[in-house]
């Protein structure tokens, strides 16, 4: 077949091939956690949840009869705490770590004197709007991705612009050309890490005695050329903001197609790797591919999940690598070995081909040195990504990931003995179905550099705007659309068709990337994960029942999946629980009864089984306990705001079907943070209930202190508890509040009216209602229902033959 010219089938090899040289030793090994250590925390974690068991037992048995409405209500939001708690904590119960053998995967595959034979890696890297992702932050991730420790054969970075920019476009034929001189420099001495932007920002001792000094002079002429190049890319991005009606002509004097985001034809340029690819030494350049697809008025393009798909099928026609790994435009290449731990997973023979994707942990550069807003998120990279590596394998959290372009064709793991060409299988009928016209789609073979033109036209083709009409693209095959976070769901669907993934953490970070660093990106970004949950939850693909009769999804991981998709519906409760310290302060009632010495002897217990668990929870994972309160604090501030929101608006969708857009989240252009940035705020709901709360509780507790210095000595007893309460709340709400009275115009104004106007209606209403007269009805209709379930339950459990 014509279509099928230049392709050159090639198998990877398998260890068996090297037996000479490396016999049948693995490539990585599981490192388990110490024994001393999770034994001691899996005996805690039981005894909390029978410690929790018997509080709860407790709670429900002891109402306050003069404040009933507070009761059930802190009752309900405690119950939902502790489903919560055990949906989080069981996936923990075996996490694990892991070590990689570069040097057995080099003996293996990658000898000197010999042809490299590690497979072909496409590196996607994503960008969609220059004015929130600068160039030149894209061309430093692009050039990390050029100079990477690899062989330059075998490594191809296509570049997707989805926004369409002129200064995306004209910026990477400046990036390439200035590669020319950056990736020998890197590779002459070894440079770490290899995103010039980074590298110079480095405290290098020059006057070191082992520093040569001809490093030092070319050193410095690097870095002259670097600013030369910023200066460039910027002038670019000055030029950018006077577009002209007739259209951009480009530097080549070539006119720029079209001229609008959302409707121009499909684009594709190779920078390198077919002309001029070559370095100032003489040497090879690793591919780099600008690819930009087609856009018209009327088409869903499905965001970056499409624009995924889009370089997935662009990157098959042209080199069709057998891993692609993907990274956003501001994660730069930090290792210049990541590449190589990847390998070690993906080739390693302990794995039986059954490894969908390596994901690395997310970290970042810009982040504050106290991490006020919880950015790097260390409770979730390094507690949860840990404890799922040990079942079945980590979420994939859209950025850092090696994946086997098999698993994302759809297919199920291919045991030994198996043909990877699963695509010959199908009919011409049942592929087009599937893939699409494209002959040149779903079979694992490399691309001959040979009859380039042929294969760039294939490839315009394969990215125009009605390619995956009446295919399974989207819904079996590539990223999944239908998410606001299509990363999780994409992973969650492989998981189901039984594949495995592993967690990479090397020791130098493998990737770095820029975080949101004011509180309002920070919550714009937790709600969009937050919806992304929700919207999971309430599709299809709910991973409570999704592939369970015929999935292959492990019950421990379906447990995390269902935590990490059903966690936005505890801002509700906590909600609720932030706002009961306010109310019992201003109206003197209080959740539980008199403190006895049953209740505090549990309550107590109960609060040392917490701290036990917390403990040895940051033991075995090295998580410090600053990174462990400051996601705390956030799991508050972002839970009556974020999450509140993303629930709501969950809900919304459902039941009228209307989506939510998709804003990028904005990125530094440089590295250095500016403090002063910290404290700013760009108006959105999202500050509003957390701003309520800290006002009412504020509120409440002066009113408490006044009310008992007032009534006396004797009313202190009784409102210790209750400023605990709301102390516990303020102190969870510190940095927002900080946020809120650190910034240099005080705090907005239209926050500040929006949450006076907000709390005056809740205690109108509130004064109106008066809820404690609904306490008696409460308490004869809903208690003893209650009473009559629980004495009938515990009736049949004694009488029950053991």
């Amino acid at each position: 077949m014509e279509a099928n010219a230049g392709v050159v089938a090639v198998e990877i090899p398998t260890p068996e091939i090297y037996k000479a040289d490396d016999p049948q030793q693995p490539l990585s090994r599981v490192m388990p956690i110490s024994s001393s250590r999770l034994n001691k925390y899996r005996v805690v974690i039981v005894l909390r949840l029978i410690i929790l068991g018997f509080y709860l037992q407790y709670r429900y048995t002891h109402p306050v009869n003069d404040a009933y409405a507070l009761w059930l209500v802190s009752v309900l939001c405690e119950s939902c705490f502790a489903f919560s708690w055990l949906f989080d904590q069981f996936p923990k119960w075996s996490p694990v770590e892991r070590e990689t053998y570069l040097d057995r995967l080099a003996l293996r595959y990658d000898k000197d004197g010999v042809p490299s034979q590690l497979p072909h890696i496409d590196m996607f890297v994503t960008t969609a709007d220059p004015s929130r992702e600068p160039p030149l932050v894209t061309a430093n991730t692009v050039l990390s991705i050029l100079a990477v420790d690899y062989p330059v054969d075998k490594v191809t970075c296509y570049v997707s612009d989805d926004g369409y920019a002129m200064q995306i476009f004209e910026s990477l034929s400046e990036t390439a050309e200035f590669a020319k001189k950056w990736v020998p420099f890197c590779k002459k001495y070894s440079i770490e890490p290899r995103a010039p932007e980074f590298y110079f920002t480095q405290k290098i001792d020059y006057l070191n005695n082992d520093i040569d000094l001809s490093f030092i002079k070319e050193c410095r002429e690097m870095k002259r050329e670097y600013e030369e190049l910023k200066v460039r890319i910027n002038a670019l991005v000055a030029k950018a903001q006077k577009v002209s009606e007739e259209g951009w002509t480009m530097q080549d004097e070539t006119p720029r197609p079209g001229n609008n985001p959302r409707d121009h034809p499909g684009m594709i340029k190779m920078f390198l790797g077919h002309d001029g690819g070559l370095d100032t030494d003489g040497n090879e350049l690793p591919c780099l591919v600008y690819v930009s697809r087609e856009k018209r008025p009327g088409f869903n393009h499905h965001k970056k999940a499409g624009a995924m798909n889009a370089l997935m099928r662009a990157s098959a026609v042209l080199t069709n690598g057998a891993y692609i790994l993907n990274v956003d435009c501001d994660h730069y290449i930090n290792n210049s070995k990541a590449l190589k731990e990847a390998m070690c997973f993906m080739m390693d023979p302990a794995y039986d081909k059954k490894t969908c994707y390596v994901q690395f942990p997310q970290r970042f550069y810009d982040v504050d040195l106290h991490d006020r807003y919880a950015n790097r998120n260390m409770a979730f990279f390094d507690i949860i990504m840990k404890a799922v590596d040990g079942i079945q394998g980590p979420f994939y959290v859209g950025t850092g990931c090696c994946f086997n372009r098999q698993a994302l064709y759809g297919y199920d793991p291919v045991g030994e003995g198996d043909d990877v060409e699963i695509s010959l299988l199908l009919s011409q009928q049942s592929f087009r179905k599937r893939f699409g016209l494209c002959p040149l789609l779903g079979a694992a073979t490399v691309r001959e550099k040979t009859n380039v033109t042929a294969l760039l036209k294939e490839a315009i083709n394969v990215i125009s705007c009605d390619y995956e009409d009446e295919t399974e693209w989207g819904e079996e095959i590539g990223w999944m659309y239908g998410s606001a976070t299509e990363d999780v769901l994409t992973g969650f669907r492989m998981h189901v068709r039984g594949w495995i993934s592993i967690y990479c953490m090397p020791s130098r970070p493998g990737f770095l990337g820029c975080a949101p660093i004011n509180l309002s990106d920070r919550l714009g970004q937790a709600h969009r994960w937050a919806f992304g949950s929700v919207d999971c939850l309430l599709s299809r693909h709910c991973p409570i029942w999704y592939g369970l009769y015929n999935g292959k999804l492990r019950f421990l991981e379906r447990v995390a999946y269902i935590n990490n998709a059903a966690y936005p519906f505890t801002s509700i409760a906590l909600l609720a629980y932030c706002v009961l310290p306010a109310i019992c302060l201003v109206t003197g009632k209080f959740i539980t009864p008199e403190i006895k010495d049953i209740y505090g002897m549990w309550f107590l217990i109960f609060f040392i089984s917490i701290f036990a668990t917390v403990v040895l929870e940051l033991q075995w994972s090295g998580v410090s306990f600053l990174d462990w309160w400051r996601s705390e604090q956030f799991w508050v501030i972002g839970g009556t705001s974020a999450q509140l929101f993303a629930a709501i608006q969950g809900l919304f969708k459902l039941f009228t079907r209307i989506d939510v857009n998709f804003n990028v989240t904005s990125k530094a252009d440089d590295q250095k943070v500016n403090s002063s940035e910290l404290y700013i705020f760009k108006w959105t709901w999202l500050l509003v209930p957390p701003t309520i709360i800290t006002i009412i509780n504020l509120a409440g507790i002066v009113f408490g202190v006044s009310s008992a210095i007032i009534y006396g000595y004797e009313s202190w007893g009784l409102l210790s508890g209750k400023l605990i309460f709301a102390i516990w709340v303020i102190v969870h709400l510190y940095p927002f509040l900080k946020g809120l009275l650190g910034r240099e115009n005080g705090i907005p104004t239209s926050v500040i009216l929006w949450s006076i106007v907000l709390a005056m209606l809740f205690a109108l209403l509130w004064i109106r209602v008066d809820p404690f007269m609904v306490d008696k009805w409460l308490e004869v209709n809903i208690g003893s229902f209650v009473r009559n379930i629980y004495d009938k339950f515990f009736a049949k459990l004694l009488d029950f033959d053991f």
